[in-house]
């Protein structure tokens, strides 16, 4: 399952893009009754080796969803490389591979689509878990209580350029900051640099981007928490990204970029250097293929 970036600025809970960064599940089937959860990766402390782990979670879900019973002897192998409370999807990409072995284990009944409409109530809001099953770049909406869910396609040859801090922004964290009520002009402000965001992806305007990545709705209350945000985007800005926001609720930094992305991400480590923010950088691409059933064994 791919790790994803939500927001991408203006897109607040709407917009978001898969990454080539991912977590891999295996699910067995044994003769032995109960549950049991193996745990490996680079990025596996943390991860819940019990009944509320996520992925069993959403598992669960798609049996309950089929009216079907849970199965028995049920063993997952969960390899992670996504970060953890980086802002990088980590809790959608473990709900698309709950969701997805769980619908694979019943003979696939549902499509990628209901599983969305299922699985979106477990993260809240679509803007992740969408890229991660469907992949590429996207656009989702909740309209009566489902998902409404468009894929943005580009002829931009876009690469990712992140700055991954050493420090985590939980997402209740970083929501707790923003206000309830925003000023008509930073809604209006969001509203032009969404549609000019959507707008320019689809034409192709990699000159566009730096506008239109700009944010007033999440972005300006989240550097209270994350300081260096500012200067960390004006640096990859100034080695040549097309666009920067934070990713998610952070504290990744995510650069789109047409070329240079090892430079962008270099400039962005060369800034936090400066800042003394530990962290390390990362080049990478857009997933297209989304979520993956590789290993399915019964």
């Amino acid at each position: 399952m791919p790790a994803t970036s939500a927001n991408l600025g203006p897109g607040f809970d709407c917009l978001g893009l898969a990454l080539d960064l991912f977590l891999n599940v295996t699910c067995r089937l044994e003769e032995a009754t109960g549950v049991s959860i193996a745990v490996a990766g680079s990025e596996s402390g943390g991860i819940s080796t019990g009944a509320d782990n996520p992925i069993l979670t959403a598992l669960e879900l798609v049996y309950q969803q089929a009216g079907a019973q849970p199965p028995r002897g049920l063993a997952l192998s969960i390899d992670n490389g996504i970060p953890l409370s980086r802002g990088l999807g980590s809790s959608a990409a473990a709900a698309a591979a709950g969701l997805m072995a769980g619908n694979g284990l019943l003979g696939e009944p549902f499509t990628r689509t209901e599983l969305l409409d299922l699985g979106w109530r477990l993260e809240g809001h679509p803007d992740n878990l969408a890229p991660a099953l469907l992949g590429g770049i996207t656009a989702s909406a909740i309209v009566r209580d489902r998902v409404v869910c468009i894929p943005i396609a580009s002829p931009l040859e876009l690469s990712v350029a992140l700055f991954i801090p050493d420090f985590a922004m939980p997402t209740s964290q970083a929501r707790a900051v923003l206000p309830n009520q925003v000023a008509r002009a930073d809604a209006v402000f969001n509203v032009g640099r969404a549609s000019l965001l959507v707008a320019a992806l689809a034409a192709g305007d990699a000159a566009a981007l730096r506008w239109a990545m700009e944010d007033r709705l999440h972005q300006p209350y989240r550097a209270q928490l994350f300081p260096q945000l500012q200067p960390l985007s004006e640096a990859a800005l100034a080695a040549g990204a097309a666009g920067v926001a934070l990713s998610g609720a952070g504290s990744t930094v995510i650069a789109l970029c047409l070329g240079n992305a090892a430079g962008v991400a270099q400039a962005m480590a060369t800034a936090a250097a400066a800042l003394a923010l530990p962290g390390r950088p990362l080049c990478g691409q857009v997933n297209h293929q989304g979520a993956l059933v590789s290993t399915l064994l019964s």
